[in-house]
C-alpha cells in the first residue's frame, strides 16, 4: 500500500522502480510454473502408454463375443419358428369358436341398426326414433361389452341430434318459404275481405233501391254519386270473385311445422322448439314491419307492405288453431300489439311525405281493407281507425295544397270583367254552375252581362269538388252521418278560410292587378259570400243532417270574403295613393320665383286628369241591382276621399319640407293656383254621392293657410286664434311659423314684400313681430 501510494504521490523515479519490481515478480512466477510442469509430466506419459495396451485386448474380446452370439442364433432359429406356428394355430381355433358364438348375439343388433339407417335415409324420422329406443333398451344391453356396440350407443344421441337438426332445417326452410309467400297469402286474404265488404255494400245498396238517388258527379276520372258510391265499369272484380277461394293451407305447406313439433315432443325437447319458433317469428315480424324507403311514392308500395303483414298474421292464426300450444293467443296478441305500434309509426312517417291526395285516398282505402281483414281474424284494430283521423288531416292538407294551385290558376286565367252571355243556353249553363238569381238581369234581352267574372262559377264548382273529395275519405270509416257532416264542413271551412283566403290576399297584392281588377274582385267576393248558404244546403243534401242540429259546424266563408273585400278596398286606396306620389315626385317648383306663371303646374293637371278618368271607371262599373250600385258607389266615394286627402297631405308636406329653406311670394301664388285646380276637381263631383262641399273639405287646411299668406291677414288670425268662428281655424301656429320662417329669409335678400309696404324696415319689423307671436302660441300649445 505504501509502495502503491508512492506511485500516486509522484515521487522521484517511483514509476521506474515500480516497473523493475513488477518484472522481477513476473520472473518468479514463471519459474514456479515451469517447476510444476516438470513435476507432473512423467505421470501423464505413463497413463497414455497403459491405455494403448488395453485397447488391443478390448478389440480381441469384442470379436469373440460376436462369434459366440452368431452360433447361438443359428442354433435356436428353427425351434423358435416351430413354436410360434403352434401358438398361432391354437389362437386361431379359439378365436373362431368365440367369433361364431358372439356373432349369433350381434346379428340382431346389426340388423336393427341397418333398419335404422334405412329409416333415416327414407326420412322416416319418427320410426327411426322408435328403432333407436328398441336398440337402447333391448338389443345393445345384450352385447354392450363390445366396442362396436359402444360405438352404436355413442352414435344414437348423435343420430337423434341429426334428426333434430334435419327437422329444424326443414322448419327453417318452412320459415323462409312462408316469408316469401306472406305477400301472396296477405294479398289473397285482403282480396277476400274486400270482396266480402263489396258484397255487403251491394246488399245494402239493393235494400235501398226505391229511395231518392242523388245526381252523379265525376272525380279523378271515376264516376261517383253524392251518397259516396263509386260506379266502375271494370269487371275485374267479378272475375276475381269467380276464382276459387284459397286459404293459407292452399298456399303454404305446414307439414314441416307439424313434423318438427312432433319430433321435438318425442325427444322431450318441445319447449326448446316452441321458444325457437317464437323467437324466429318475432324476428320475421320485425323484418316484415320494416318498410321500403320509397314506399310512400306509389300505392303499390303500401299494398305490398300491408300484404306481407296480413300474410304473416294469417299464418300465425292458422298455427294457433292447428297446433296445440306452439303459439298462444297471448303470444299472437303480443306480436300484434308490437306490430300495430310499428305500423302506426311507419304510416305516420310515410304519409307525411305524400303530397298527392289521390295517393292518400288510396292509402286510406288500403288501411280500411287491412283493418277489416285482420279484424276478421280476431285482432283489435281500433287504433288503426284512430290513425285514419290523422291520415284524414294529411289528406285535407294535400287537398288544400292541390286546390291552392287550382285557385291560383283560375285567378291567373280570369279576365276580371263581367261574364258576357249571348244566348239563353249560355245563361243557363252559367246558372247551373253557380247559384245566381237576379230578376232585373233575367228581364234584359240577350246579349247581356252578368256582374261577376268567370272565376266566380269556377271557384264555386271547385269548392263543391273539394267537398266531394272529402266525402270520398269518409267512406267505409264506420262513422255516423253527423260525424261525416262535421268532417265535410270543417274541410270546407279550411278551404275557405285558409286556402282561398290566402289566394285572394296574394292576388290582391300582385303588382299587375289594377284598380279595375280590384273592383271586380270586390264584386266577385260579394257573390261568393252570397253563395255560401247554397254550399251549406249542398252539404246538408249529401249527409241528410239538418243544419239546425246541435253542434253542427257552420261555414265561415262570410268572414273570408269580407276580409278579402276589405283588403281589396285597402289595396285600391293604396294604389291610388302610390300613383299620386308618383305624380307628386314630378313636381318641379321654382321656389324663388318673383311671380307665378298664371296657370297651374303641368304635373298637377296630369294628376287630376288621371284621377278623373280613374273615377269614371268606377262609375261605369255594372250596377244592375241596388247592392252593386251601393257597393261600387261606396268604394268609389271612399277612394275619392282618400285620394283627395292624400293629395292635400302631400302638397302640405311639400310646402313644409325641412330641406326647403326659402319660399317667395311668387311661389306661394303658383302653389295657390295648383290648389285651386284641386278644389275645382273636388267641386266637379268626380264621384256622385257626396253631400255639399264634403270633398272640398279635404283641401281646407291648405286653402286657409294659403289665404292667410296671400291676404297677409295676420291681425285677424292672431286676434281670432282659438275662436270657433275664426276665419283661419284650420291653420296651426306651428305650420304658419314654419312657412313664415322660409319667407322671412327670402325677404331679407329679395325684398319680396315691396308690393305691400314700401318701407323695408317696417315690413321686416312686422314679420319679426308676427314670428314672435306665433312662437308664443306654439309654446303655449
Amino acid at each position: 500500500m505504501v509502495f502503491r501510494r508512492s506511485i500516486y504521490d509522484d515521487q522521484p523515479n517511483a514509476h521506474k522502480r515500480f516497473m523493475e519490481k513488477l518484472d522481477a515478480r513476473i520472473r518468479n512466477h514463471d519459474r514456479e510454473i515451469e517447476k510444476m510442469c516438470n513435476f507432473h509430466h512423467q505421470g501423464f506419459v505413463d497413463a497414455i502408454t497403459e491405455l494403448l495396451k488395453v485397447r488391443a485386448d478390448a478389440e480381441k474380446l469384442m470379436g469373440q463375443v460376436t462369434d459366440t452370439n452368431r452360433r447361438l442364433q443359428e442354433a435356436g432359429r428353427e425351434v423358435t419358428a416351430q413354436t410360434e406356428e403352434v401358438i398361432r394355430c391354437r389362437i386361431q381355433q379359439r378365436n373362431m369358436a368365440t367369433t361364431v358364438e358372439k356373432l349369433q348375439l350381434c346379428i340382431p343388433v346389426l340388423e336393427m341398426y341397418s333398419k335404422l339407417k334405412e329409416q333415416l335415409e327414407s326420412k322416416r324420422y319418427y320410426a327411426a326414433l322408435k328403432t333407436m329406443e328398441q336398440l337402447e333398451k333391448v338389443f345393445i344391453p345384450r352385447v354392450s361389452q363390445y366396442r362396436f356396440c359402444q360405438i352404436m350407443a355413442e352414435n344414437l344421441p348423435r343420430l337423434r341430434e341429426e334428426i333434430k337438426e334435419i327437422s329444424m332445417s326443414d322448419l327453417k326452410d318452412f320459415l323462409e318459404s312462408i316469408r316469401k309467400h306472406s305477400d301472396k297469402v296477405g294479398e289473397t286474404a285482403m282480396r277476400q275481405a274486400q270482396q266480402h265488404r263489396t258484397f255487403n255494400s251491394a246488399v245494402a245498396k239493393q235494400a235501398s233501391i226505391g229511395h231518392y238517388t242523388k245526381p252523379v258527379y265525376f272525380l279523378n276520372g271515376q264516376t261517383h254519386t253524392q251518397n259516396g258510391l263509386m260506379i266502375d265499369d271494370d269487371t275485374g272484380d267479378d272475375e276475381e270473385a269467380d276464382e276459387e277461394i284459397l286459404t293459407a293451407q292452399d298456399l303454404v305447406d305446414f307439414s314441416p311445422v307439424y313434423r318438427c313439433l312432433h319430433i321435438y315432443t318425442v325427444l322431450g325437447d318441445r319447449e326448446t322448439f316452441e321458444n325457437y319458433y317464437r323467437k324466429q317469428r318475432k324476428k320475421q315480424a320485425r323484418l316484415v314491419l320494416q318498410p321500403q324507403a320509397n314506399m310512400h311514392e306509389t300505392v303499390e308500395g303500401y299494398r305490398r307492405y300491408f300484404n306481407q303483414i296480413v300474410g304473416f298474421f294469417v299464418v300465425e292464426d292458422h298455427i294457433l288453431h292447428a297446433t296445440r300450444g306452439l303459439v298462444t293467443r297471448a303470444f299472437t296478441d303480443e306480436l300484434w300489439n308490437m306490430a300495430l305500434s310499428k305500423i302506426i309509426a311507419v304510416l305516420r312517417t310515410h304519409s307525411s311525405y305524400c303530397d298527392d291526395p289521390d295517393l292518400v285516398l288510396e292509402l286510406k282505402n288500403l288501411i280500411v281493407i287491412f283493418a277489416d281483414t285482420l279484424q276478421g281474424y280476431g285482432f283489435l284494430v281500433n287504433r288503426l281507425f284512430d290513425l285514419l283521423f290523422e291520415v284524414r288531416d294529411q289528406y285535407n292538407e294535400t287537398l288544400l295544397k292541390k286546390w291552392a294551385l287550382v285557385f291560383r290558376e283560375i285567378f291567373e286565367l280570369d279576365n276580371y270583367s263581367p261574364i258576357p252571355v249571348e244566348t239563353e243556353e249560355e245563361y243557363k249553363l252559367v246558372v247551373s254552375r253557380f247559384p245566381f238569381h237576379d230578376a232585373e238581369i233575367e228581364k234584359q234581352d240577350f246579349p247581356k252581362k252578368l256582374p261577376m267574372s268567370q272565376s266566380v262559377p269556377q271557384i264555386y264548382t271547385q269548392v263543391k269538388e273539394l267537398i266531394y273529395a272529402s266525402l270520398k275519405f269518409s267512406e267505409s270509416l264506420h262513422r255516423s252521418s253527423t260525424e261525416i257532416d262535421d268532417m265535410l264542413r270543417k274541410s270546407t271551412n279550411l278551404l275557405l278560410t285558409r286556402t282561398l283566403s290566402s289566394c285572394l290576399q296574394n292576388l290582391i297584392k300582385k303588382p299587375h292587378i289594377g284598380l279595375t281588377e280590384l273592383v271586380q274582385i270586390i264584386i266577385n267576393t260579394t257573390h261568393l259570400e252570397q253563395a255560401c248558404k247554397y254550399l251549406e244546403e249542398f252539404i246538408t243534401n249529401i249527409t241528410n243532417v239538418s243544419p239546425e242540429t246541435v253542434h253542427t259546424t257552420r261555414l265561415y266563408g262570410l268572414a273570408t270574403f269580407k276580409d278579402a273585400r276589405h283588403a281589396a278596398e285597402g289595396e285600391i286606396y293604396t294604389k291610388l295613393n302610390q300613383k299620386i306620389d308618383e305624380f307628386i315626385q314630378l313636381a318641379d317648383y321654382e321656389w324663388g320665383m318673383a311671380e307665378s306663371d298664371g296657370r297651374a303646374s303641368g304635373y298637377l293637371m296630369d294628376l287630376i286628369n288621371f284621377l278623373r278618368s280613374t273615377f269614371q271607371v268606377f262609375t261605369h262599373l255594372p250596377n244592375n241591382n241596388n247592392d252593386h250600385a251601393s257597393m261600387s258607389g261606396k268604394v268609389a266615394q271612399t277612394a275619392c276621399m282618400s285620394a283627395c286627402k292624400h293629395l292635400s297631405t302631400s302638397l302640405m308636406q311639400m310646402l313644409l319640407d325641412t330641406e326647403l329653406k326659402q319660399i317667395s311670394m311668387g311661389a306661394i301664388q303658383q302653389f295657390n293656383l295648383d290648389v285651386i285646380q284641386c278644389e275645382l276637381f273636388a267641386s266637379s263631383e268626380p264621384v256622385p254621392g257626396f253631400q255639399g262641399d264634403t270633398l272640398q273639405l279635404a283641401f281646407i287646411d291648405l286653402r286657409q293657410l294659403l289665404d292667410l299668406f296671400m291676404v297677409w291677414d295676420w291681425s285677424t288670425y292672431l286676434a281670432d286664434y282659438g275662436q270657433p268662428t275664426s276665419k283661419y281655424l284650420r291653420v296651426n301656429p306651428a305650420t304658419a311659423l314654419a312657412l313664415l320662417e322660409k319667407m322671412k329669409d327670402t325677404s331679407k335678400k329679395n325684398n319680396i314684400f315691396s308690393q305691400f309696404r314700401k318701407n323695408d324696415r317696417d315690413k321686416q319689423k312686422l314679420i319679426e313681430t308676427v314670428v314672435k307671436q306665433l312662437r308664443s302660441l306654439v309654446n303655449v300649445n
